[in-house]
């Protein structure tokens, strides 16, 4: 995400290294090079002058703190001005209503029915209770599909097959969730291009009848420019109330994120980052602007391990490697629990420095598939007692994960290397405290 823009903006701020002081003169030529990086991210030209213009005013002559370089300096005011540019704060999601409906709009091949799941999944770890409506009378399969999504996310689902009326499936609907208590319906409607004014004013007619809490804006990132001009056209129409931006992960060149929020005067809620149905985030401002910088994103991967990991299941892990009985059982549950926080990539590029190294790195994300599969074919015994891996055991695993025998020998190896590893922390932590200090904190 943005990796482009990040290198483009690192190699702008590198004019202002060795000054001792921002001045009009050093600050013009890194400031041609931003501007020039935000038109190459696809940044409408008029906003990334004006940015320009911003940033340039804030710096002419601003005193450079002691230890602080310019070209640090430079980088906290591009950072704020990003943050500006995005909204400054996360804008939450309006649920008064009982139920609370959010009617969903956006182009053909948006992801906008796939989003509606994740949504609904979203909502659903905030303990509310959706039911799915699918309003798309025209696309084949569109019906059957969020259908799906609403089994394999566990939420309630509402559909009439033969109605191809969508204002009055959405109003019966939402007269179904008053019946079953469901807190929030979301409303799938049809894709539909802003130049197709019957279409346009159909989604109008469902709005006007249902009265939606929220009408959300669903934009493929990766459209860039065209994102915003269709966004704007929707909002003429519907006066949406906020954006999500999907395909986040893709290679977005960033254009979208940076511009929509200033060209439509309306905040971007949520971003798509991955197909799985858990691939949602809060969209934050002042996050993004950090990640987009190179400067990391700590606060997100924290909460992305805090909605993953199980605080019971981790107080059992850690008695278990106190007493150095770490096995095979205890492995694929981690594995399975770093799967779950999403690309491997992403996450890296979550860790402050880490992007600019992670840019060309070869991450094998099939590693980790690699690995559950070899301890899947072990036997429960033999997970739990991992010195039972004798040599033809070890062939049959590898014979039945679809690997090598060099592969479940080098995975056995790492397992005995942390053992040892925690034996030799557990002996020192006991030393220290019959000494009565702290082996690592003196």
């Amino acid at each position: 995400m943005f990796e482009n823009l990040s290198e483009r903006l690192e190699g702008a701020f590198k004019n202002l290294s060795g000054k001792g002081k921002i001045n009009e003169l050093n600050v013009a030529e890194s400031l041609k090079d931003v501007r020039r990086a935000l038109v190459d991210a696809d940044v409408n030209y008029k906003i990334a002058k004006e940015f320009v213009d911003a940033v340039k005013e804030k710096a002419i002559g601003a005193n450079v703190i002691k230890s602080v370089s310019p070209g640090q300096m430079m980088v906290k005011l591009v950072h704020d001005e990003l943050v500006e540019l995005m909204g400054e704060k996360a804008a939450p999601i309006n649920l008064n209503g009982k139920p609370a409906v959010i009617l969903m709009s956006g182009l053909q091949g948006s992801g906008k029915t796939t989003f509606s799941g994740k949504l609904a999944t979203w909502l659903k770890k905030q303990s509310k209770n959706v039911l799915l409506t699918a309003c798309d009378v025209y696309r084949p399969a569109a019906i059957e599909q969020l259908k799906t999504l609403s089994e394999a996310v566990g939420v309630d689902f509402y559909a009439e097959p033969d109605n191809k009326n969508p204002v009055q499936i959405a109003q019966n609907a939402i007269n179904a969730a008053k019946a079953k208590g469901n807190h929030v319906v979301i409303i799938d409607t049809a894709g539909r291009l802003a130049i197709d004014q019957e279409m346009m004013d159909e989604i109008g007619r469902i709005r006007d009848a249902i009265n939606p809490n929220e009408i959300l804006f669903v934009v493929d990132a990766m459209t860039g420019q065209d994102a915003v001009n269709t966004a704007e056209a929707f909002n003429a129409k519907l006066n949406f109330d906020g954006v999500i931006l999907t395909k986040m992960d893709g290679d977005t060149r960033g254009g979208a994120a940076l511009s929509i929020r200033k060209q439509v005067n309306k905040p971007i809620k949520f971003i798509g980052t991955g197909e799985k149905m858990d691939a949602i985030d809060v969209f934050y401002p002042d996050r993004m602007a950090s990640r987009i910088l190179g400067m990391g994103d700590v606060v997100s991967l924290v909460e992305k391990a805090q909605q993953t990991i199980d605080e019971e299941e981790a107080a059992r892990l850690e008695k278990k490697l106190r007493k150095n009985q770490f096995d095979f059982e205890d492995f694929l549950g981690q594995i399975r629990q770093i799967k779950k926080m999403g690309n491997l990539k992403d996450l890296m590029g979550m860790i402050p420095g880490m992007g600019k190294a992670m840019k060309n790195a070869d991450i094998d994300e099939g590693a980790l598939g690699r690995t559950e599969a070899i301890i899947l074919s072990m036997k429960p015994i033999e997970r739990q007692n991992p010195d039972m891996l004798d040599a033809k055991r070890r062939k049959r695993i590898a014979d039945g994960s679809g690997t090598s025998v060099q592969e479940v020998n080098q995975l056995v190896k790492q397992l005995h290397q942390m053992r040892k590893m925690m034996k030799s922390m557990n002996k020192m932590s006991k030393q220290g405290k019959m000494k009565g200090r702290s082996p690592f904190f003196g």
